[in-house]
């Protein structure tokens, strides 16, 4: 997929997608999902504007974050084999075991679901997070210097962000909210949400107000780098940033509800 200029019609745009509603009433995102109880870590506060909020789809989360058809593949493949080898009580608690952990995997993802809220604002995005222990993430637009999209079905994505500043946040607590295999700068991720290439499109409009941003919306891939680590950038072009990230500058804010 080719970049995204701020400037330029996204391929969503251009196929007719209605742009993203905007002026969400602050008082209602308490209602909506986990809650934050005015914390400004996890609340926009009055002189924000909010542009969009969202949440994970949860048959779309459970195949990529907790590869239940991964799983439920292995399980049918066992059962095959146990069939083949005419052995039909392996077959049935490998049938029965793979209907268990596909059930399981699904009911995970729906727990993932229901306790994220994704939020953008015009100068951060916020993440309510945490099935077991909820957590806000802050993550100020200024400075996210690159963006990484994964387009998937029906209009879906992730959205990966690198962000300039040290390493505040470990890949355990923004599971599975996290890009797979960056755990030396872990990547904060949306997972699973409607309408990315638009809401890339959007993110990308509200970084600019801080400077352009470097748009790598390439398709991510989950298999590792050689190195284990992000692969380094290339030089942006004129006029925009490099994603490099200084060290003393402030990164990532996350704290635990």
């Amino acid at each position: 997929m080719d970049l995204i200029d701020p400037a330029a019609p996204t391929a969503g745009a251009a196929g007719g997608a209605a742009p993203l509603a905007a002026g969400f009433d602050h008082a209602a995102l308490e209602n909506d999902g986990p809650k934050a109880f005015g914390d400004r870590m996890g609340t926009p506060q009055a002189d924000e504007k909010v542009l969009w909020k969202g949440r994970p789809e949860v048959g779309l989360l459970a195949r990529s974050a907790f590869h239940a058809h991964k799983a439920g593949f292995y399980m049918a493949a066992l059962t095959v084999i146990a069939v083949a080898l005419d052995k039909p009580d392996a077959a049935l608690v490998a049938g029965g075991l793979g209907i268990v952990l596909v059930a399981l995997l699904y009911f995970l993802a729906w727990l993932s679901a229901r306790t994220t809220l994704y939020i953008l604002t015009d100068t951060r995005i916020i993440m309510r997070i945490g099935m077991a222990i909820e957590t806000r993430i802050n993550i100020p637009l200024k400075q996210v210097v690159a963006a990484h999209l994964r387009p998937r079905a029906k209009g879906h994505g992730d959205i990966a962000f690198e962000v300039s500043g040290e390493r505040l946040l470990g890949t355990i607590l923004l599971w599975p909210h996290v890009r797979p295999w960056h755990y030396k700068m872990p990547q904060p991720m949306l997972r699973a949400v409607p309408e990315a290439a638009t809401l890339a499109q959007t993110i990308a409009e509200a970084r600019a107000r801080f400077g352009a941003i470097e748009n790598n919306l390439t398709e991510i891939k989950e298999a590792a780098p050689a190195s284990g680590q992000t692969v380094a950038q290339p030089a942006a072009a004129s006029g925009r940033l490099v994603p490099v990230r200084p060290l003393g500058q402030p990164g990532l804010e996350g704290a635990p509800a």
